[in-house]
């Protein structure tokens, strides 16, 4: 159970109690007020550079790539490890942008 489900609860539970519910609808607005406010890391932003590189790469490339012909295209991708362009690469393909296709038991990225 989350904090915010707790403070429902307890607020629903002690309903004839104002003051209690003033209390968990104070919380409750705090911790929504907390999610709201984050910004992003460094790192996030980076890879949001990241992700436009490469979405110029694909828009750019004739045929599908696979992910070590993607960071030899660009020279902003060089110093980037497979590993990461792949994480990269899977939030484009959850978000539509790219398309994700096997040949040969390998994995070729085209733009969607």
């Amino acid at each position: 159970m989350t904090k915010k489900e707790m403070f429902n609860l307890i607020a629903t539970t002690n309903a004839d109690n104002a003051e209690i519910v003033e209390f968990c609808n104070h919380e409750i607005a705090l911790i929504d007020e907390r999610r709201i406010s984050k910004k992003p890391t460094k790192t996030q932003v980076e890879n949001e550079g990241f992700i436009e590189v490469i979405a110029e790469v694909l828009a750019g490339a004739e045929a599908p790539m696979t992910i070590a012909e993607i960071i030899a295209a660009d020279e902003r991708l060089a110093g980037l490890t497979v590993q990461r362009v792949s994480a990269l690469l899977k939030k484009m393909v959850d978000a539509k942008r790219v398309v994700k296709t096997y040949e040969k038991k390998k994995a070729f990225f085209s733009l969607a």
